[in-house]
């Protein structure tokens, strides 16, 4: 008979189990450092010797990684979803910027819809706060808060969606476009006219998320989305006009 006698679970193995869903569910993230060794016992209630086989298990499978005086830290798990090599592709080819807003535009569009139906009240309060926040950096001459809060509230949307394997892969697409893999966020943000569309464009998101009305979210964000690959579109011919101009004023000065 397959049946064999029940073993009380070790307490390291409890730790490891809380660890994993805290990374998993994207409470805990990359780079994010945990508490000191006798504070996350005592959080956890487990001996010191129980949390160091807990972290050294997870240590070993590259969840957790520890720094000489310093601590132990979530690992760059997100790092590894693209190659180096990808990445530089990415970064070289126009093509592969439009195909990222599209890629966007099915994934979030997918994401707002769940989030209008399944997130919670605390996430939808979360969502709402941070589009506070970007309606109060929309004053401000310098549009890098803005823009920052941008991507924080995109991702909001994302957590609020409760699909763990999207939350991965959109927080990985979004450490590449901070990083300006596919484009310069801030050129967006520099022109008042397309702040304030942008910003009416995140009202229409946030309003349809708090109403839980799904089709009405998914619709904000494709629209957004849409309006971005445009704008897009319409600074590469800018800066091709520009590049142009510029050629021709060299080549007047030289006469």
């Amino acid at each position: 008979m397959p049946f064999r006698k029940v073993q009380a679970e070790r307490l390291s193995a409890g730790v490891v189990r809380q660890i994993e869903l805290l990374i998993l569910r994207g409470i805990l993230r990359p780079g994010e450092r945990l508490p000191g060794e006798r504070e996350l016992a005592e959080r956890m209630g487990v001996s010191r010797p129980s949390l160091r086989d807990a972290l050294a298990d997870l240590q070993a499978r590259g969840l957790l990684a520890a720094r000489a005086g310093s601590g132990v830290y979530v690992a760059d798990v997100l790092g590894s979803v693209f190659s180096d090599a990808l990445v530089q592709l990415f970064a070289s080819h126009d093509e592969a910027v439009f195909d990222y807003v599209s890629f966007r535009r099915d994934l979030e569009g997918i994401a707002a819809e769940r989030a209008a139906r399944h997130g919670s009240d605390t996430d939808l309060r979360v969502v709402d706060t941070i589009f506070q926040k970007m309606e109060a950096a929309h004053s401000k001459r310098d549009p890098t808060d803005e823009a920052r809060l941008d991507a924080e509230f995109h991702l909001a949307i994302i957590e609020a969606s409760h699909n763990v394997v999207m939350l991965h892969l959109m927080r990985a697409m979004f450490d590449l476009l901070r990083a300006g893999v596919f484009y310069n966020r801030q050129a967006m943000f520099r022109q008042r006219t397309t702040r304030d569309m942008l910003l009416d464009q995140h009202r229409a998101i946030n309003t349809a998320v708090q109403a839980r009305d799904p089709a009405a979210a998914r619709a904000a964000i494709e629209a957004h989305l849409d309006y971005v690959t445009g704008s897009l579109t319409d600074l590469r011919v800018s800066e091709k006009h520009e590049a142009i101009a510029l050629q021709r004023f060299e080549h007047a000065r030289s006469l």
